[in-house]
């Protein structure tokens, strides 16, 4: 007899009395500060996990104690809403706290200014700024349970900010040597992969390890085993730095010098970081494109094959055109 699948999700279905109102505004704030979704109304729904089972006990016991009613239910499946639209509500809202951060990282770059040397009133309050945002981040990443897009330009907005700190005397980070050859080893990046994965893994495979082997893991507590290669995801071997996104960063590591391919980072780069650096008026279509094959291929290896078909179209375009 085959088991029964495993409850995915923790569901808490709940009744607020209609005063005291602060009842609400609290109830709405935990809701926020543990990172649970509305699937309807009254209903929030966590990963079933045992941190998630805490924190809505808690806060059923809460709303009980205010003369409200409070279940709480396990299910491997929400009515009427996929798992897929599901976890698209959690990349929505820690997309949005991602975009919020980054915007402000880069609002406190600009109040630096552009004087070499900082004054120490403005480096204090950069420091302290970035001491801040760096707090909010690993708030965010805590309750990122599906690896939702925009962590990356995150972190390169903070690094930004990190570097304008530095004292202008201090000596900038030498340029990366190459790296080493690399053939056939194991690929590991997140699962839900979407532009700059996509685009990594199409350039690994054709520039880099052509018998690269790709694996697709959860973006929270995966040791890496010995010989794999992580990309674009937290603490990765090449991932964003600066303002590069992960694309980039791999091209240059690797040496790969190619105008057609430095043509479709620069795509890559805009759709990812968002920072209209380059601003080709190819992007906005390799974005259209790109979102079309997230929306309707779940399964990561089949985005990377239909990904793969359109940076090949889009390289031969560019090197033709420039041979």
């Amino acid at each position: 007899m085959t088991p029964p699948e495993a409850a995915r999700w923790l569901l808490l279905i709940h009744q607020l009395p209609p005063s005291p109102a602060y009842v609400r505004v609290k109830t709405g704030r935990h809701l926020q500060k543990i990172g649970a979704v509305a699937v309807k109304n009254s209903v929030y729904v966590l990963p079933n996990t045992e941190a998630s089972h805490e924190s809505f006990a808690w806060l059923a016991k809460e709303i009980t104690s205010a003369g409200g009613e409070a279940t709480l239910c396990e299910s491997s499946f929400v009515g009427g809403t996929s798992n897929e639209a599901v976890e698209a509500l959690f990349h929505e809202a820690r997309g949005a706290d991602y975009r919020a951060l980054t915007s402000d990282a880069r609002a406190a770059l600009v109040a630096l200014g552009r004087a070499r040397q900082l004054e120490e009133g403005k480096r204090a309050n950069g420091a302290a700024a970035l001491t801040r945002l760096r707090r909010r981040l690993a708030e965010i990443v805590e309750l990122d349970f599906f690896g939702a897009p925009g962590r990356e330009a995150t972190v390169a907005a903070l690094a930004a900010l990190e570097a304008r700190l530095r004292p202008s005397d201090e000596a900038p980070a030498p340029a990366p040597a190459r790296a080493a050859h690399v053939d056939g080893a194991v690929w590991v990046t997140r699962k839900g992969v979407h532009v700059d994965r996509v685009a990594s893994a199409w350039l690994i495979r054709r520039f880099i390890d052509a018998r690269a082997t790709l694996k697709f893991v959860a973006p929270k507590g995966y040791a890496p085993r010995a010989g794999e290669l992580r990309f674009d995801m937290f603490e990765a071997e090449y991932t964003h730095e600066g303002d590069r996104c992960t694309f980039e960063v791999l091209a240059r590591a690797f040496g790969v010098d190619d105008a057609a391919v430095a043509a479709i980072g620069e795509v890559v780069h805009d759709i990812d970081v968002r920072d209209g650096k380059f601003d080709r008026p190819e992007t906005p279509g390799v974005e259209r494109l790109l979102n079309g094959i997230a929306l309707t291929q779940a399964d990561d290896l089949a985005r990377v094959a239909l990904g793969t078909q359109v940076f090949d179209a889009l390289y031969e375009a560019w090197r033709r055109k420039r041979s």
